[in-house]
């Protein structure tokens, strides 16, 4: 294969001296980002412990939203094989919904969780599913998971156009910026959820509930869910083309919160 790898946190060891083994946490992105600078690398690739969801940084060591690789993947499948059904989760949705339209897919939404994705992409024989939290199913992978397919697509990509993963994510994430996804502990989730939807529904254009509670606005959108693994309530919120409104809902949302 035409790669040079340089590899970082290579060595198993149980005492996890580098820390909890997850990319999504952000200070555990530094040793990828700072590794890309120092090497001049065209790509950064990290995996969390179990190998299931793989995430990329850019050729200036910025981390890359998996929301947008799920677009990116997307498109990369459809221009394969147009028509085809792509799964999506509902908590960042807008820039996947215009990528499989513009490529005539057909998207579904689906709960996230391993269980409900495989499972929905086996009743509509899926092509491909994507959750924002980099966890990417391949129906030519039996319809599972895999932290090592995304990666090689994404090289098969930029080697057949020529561009840097920056120049492919660019346009995407200027024209629907996200918040990322926070993770809040709350004493009392119900209390949150009712406060939440009582709040806000009155002004919502949609109300969707398939996965936690999403509100869609004319030009923002936000979705609060339960964590299915852990203690934790987490938040996602988009704009179109709007930086100002989303650090304005972030902050809003947040003291609404906690």
């Amino acid at each position: 294969m035409p790669f040079e790898f340089i590899k970082i946190n290579h060595n198993p060891d149980g005492n996890f001296p580098n820390d909890v083994p997850n990319p999504m946490i952000e200070k555990n992105r530094l040793p990828t980002s700072n590794a890309v600078l120092q090497s001049k690398a065209d790509l950064g690739i990290a995996w969390d412990a179990d190998h299931d969801r793989c995430f990329f940084f850019d050729e200036n060591g910025k981390f890359i939203d998996s929301y947008y690789i799920v677009g990116l993947l997307s498109e990369f499948f459809l221009n394969k094989k147009p028509d085809s059904n792509i799964i999506y989760d509902p908590r960042l949705i807008w820039n996947t919904l215009e990528i499989i339209k513009k490529n005539k897919g057909k998207a579904i939404q689906c709960k996230s969780g391993h269980a409900f994705i495989k499972q929905k992409m086996r009743d509509c024989d899926a092509i491909y599913g994507g959750e924002i939290s980099a966890h990417h199913y391949f129906k030519d992978f039996y319809y599972c998971d895999s932290g090592m397919i995304p990666w090689l697509i994404i090289a098969q990509i930029m080697s057949s156009n020529g561009k840097k993963l920056s120049e492919l994510v660019k346009e995407r994430i200027n024209l629907y910026p996200t918040s990322g996804e926070i993770n809040l502990k709350v004493e009392d989730t119900s209390r949150v959820f009712n406060f939440i939807e009582k709040k806000y529904s009155s002004d919502a254009l949609s109300i969707n509930k398939i996965d936690g509670l999403s509100l869609e606005f004319k030009d923002w959108r936000f979705n609060l869910r339960s964590s299915n693994t852990e203690p934790l309530i987490r938040l996602n919120i988009e704009t179109k083309k709007n930086l100002d409104m989303l650090h304005q809902k972030y902050k809003q949302l947040l003291n609404d919160i906690i």
